[in-house]
């Protein structure tokens, strides 16, 4: 890749960055590289619509003058520029309060070898233009002449990307790993007497043959977007939900945002003091793995350079674990858990790595067989949760079940409950499980909350 620095010479210049950043003072220092090119090509009914290329290269360093520290990212990589750069980021630390809980990780966390993890595809790079313009094309088609009913759309985007990442920092630790990432989405509209409907589906991998064939992405779009022809609304009941994967998944999204470091030393979860405790049905098990391979969230290290680890968020209905980056850590009193994220110039976050519920024996028909009445929950619409109090209100559509079958489609719904009676609330789970995302679980059910309508 042309615009990476390949091996030897990224981290030789990372080791540079932290000389540079102990001559200016710095008593401590993080060196982050980031290279990345890609190709995005985007088409509506045929005709191209966006075609976009892109390298870039960035920079960034935190430096740490006693606990005092700033953070600051560059896309200058001319060394004398790049020395001035560093010495004017140790100046900041300077001038910033000093925070007790700030600092590097404990050397000895930090991991001896690193794991092999196929985050790139060995035999494709970036998608030539041409191919990835047919490909988004094919998809597109295929939803267009899934049926009469089809008759416009959103377009379709064919994206591909590769990358390379280099950390190191003045404790001895440095690491460099390499991905690629490939998806495609498409979203057909459907139309009948005059109403419209939209439908989306994708599909995402590291691999470029890892993906679902585009005509078959094009037809589930179109599906999906059939499905919603007609939609009804409904009167305010109270009633079971059953979950589809994608919206599911939006579940372990919430649980994963209250279980994380700074949602919880702020005192804005609902998690908190909770691990040990029963916090979801016994039969839920949620897992955060950052060494499958090929996964879409995996990674060697994590923005610290601190391992990443399977572990379990929840297990048979238990809390383990937060989601811990080392100063949130710090302020909890608990022991980091290598889920720091980062980005170029940023101090670390907290994120999840591949996250996903456990699946169980149930398809999702059976799932669906066992509600006499209630919703099939495809969409839902808006951000109405609360991570405080775990209340959660959001606009909904999907598709009504009436005794076991799916009847007919609902929208302008809106559904509500709190994530704490939710989760203890699951009564089934289905057999499902696919990776789309980083965030991934199968069909759910939900024995009760309450559904507003007319």
């Amino acid at each position: 890749m042309a615009s990476v620095e390949a091996g030897e010479a990224g981290v030789d210049l990372a080791q540079w960055g932290l000389e540079q950043a102990r001559a200016a003072g710095a008593g401590a220092a993080e060196v982050l590289i980031v290279s990345a090119e890609s190709l995005s090509a985007g088409v509506r009914m045929g005709e191209v619509e966006k075609l976009k290329s892109s390298r870039e290269r960035r920079l960034g360093v935190r430096v740490f003058v006693g606990q005092s520290s700033a953070t600051a990212a560059t896309a200058e990589f001319e060394r004398k520029a790049l020395g001035e750069f560093i010495a004017d980021t140790v100046r900041l630390a300077r001038l910033t309060a000093p925070d007790q809980w700030s600092g590097l990780p404990d050397p000895a966390l930090h991991p001896r070898h690193l794991p092999e993890l196929e985050l790139s595809d060995p035999s494709s790079g970036i998608i030539e233009a041409d191919r990835a313009l047919e490909i988004a094309r094919t998809a597109e088609r295929a939803a267009l002449g899934a049926d009469r009913r089809i008759k416009n759309s959103e377009g379709a985007e064919f994206d591909s990307g590769r990358y390379r990442v280099v950390f190191a920092n003045s404790q001895g630790f440095a690491g460099e790993y390499a991905g690629t990432t490939y998806s495609l989405a498409v979203a057909p509209i459907a139309e009948e007497d005059g109403a419209m409907q939209p439908g989306h589906w994708y599909t995402q991998n590291r691999r470029f043959d890892g993906l679902e064939e585009a005509a078959s992405v094009g037809l589930t779009a179109a599906k999906r977007a059939l499905r919603k022809l007609g939609a009804r609304k409904i009167k305010t009941t109270r009633a079971p939900i059953v979950f589809d994967p994608e919206m599911a998944a939006s579940l372990l999204r919430a649980l994963a945002g209250a279980a994380s470091g700074p949602s919880l030393y702020r005192g804005a979860s609902f998690l908190a003091g909770r691990l040990g405790s029963e916090i979801a049905s016994s039969g839920v098990t949620i897992i955060d793995d950052g060494t499958i391979r090929g996964g879409l969230g995996s990674k060697p290290f994590d923005g610290e350079g601190l391992p990443i680890t399977r572990k379990s968020v929840v297990e048979g209905g238990v809390l383990k674990t937060y989601l811990l980056d080392c100063y949130s850590a710090r302020r909890l009193g608990l022991a980091p858990t290598g889920n720091a994220a980062r980005a170029v110039g940023e101090a670390p976050s907290v994120s999840p790595a591949n996250l996903y519920l456990q699946p169980d024996r149930y398809s999702p028909a059976e799932i669906i067989r066992s509600v006499k009445h209630g919703l099939y929950l495809t969409e839902l619409i808006g951000f109405g949760v609360n991570s405080v109090t775990g209340d959660y209100s959001r606009g909904a559509s999907g598709m009504w079940i009436e005794d076991g079958e799916l009847a007919y489609p609902v929208q302008e719904i809106t559904i509500a409950g709190n994530l704490k009676e939710m989760f203890m609330s699951i009564e089934m789970i289905g057999n499902d499980l696919v990776w789309r995302s980083s965030t991934a679980a199968p069909t759910l059910k939900i024995a009760e909350m309450m559904i507003a309508g007319e």
